[in-house]
């Protein structure tokens, strides 16, 4: 249960962050560099979510074929 549990916070997290990365996209068409993209989204801290929930996302994939089969 507890892997399951893992496994939603971390496709939470992953959506949000996703989210918020593509939200900020629109910044380059306003005259942001790629450069000055990748910057600015490295300063904030909603863009972290992204990665942390790909890293719960697979601790919970390899257990989860266990449990589900019991």
């Amino acid at each position: 249960m507890g892997y399951i549990l893992l496994f939603l916070i971390g496709f939470g997290l992953t959506v949000s962050g996703g989210v918020t990365i593509i939200t900020y996209l629109n910044f380059i068409p306003a005259g942001l560099s790629w450069v000055d993209f990748f910057l600015f989204i490295q300063g904030r801290i909603e863009c972290y979510f992204f990665p942390i929930g790909i890293i719960l996302i697979s601790i919970a994939i390899p257990k989860l074929p266990q449990i589900l089969v019991k």
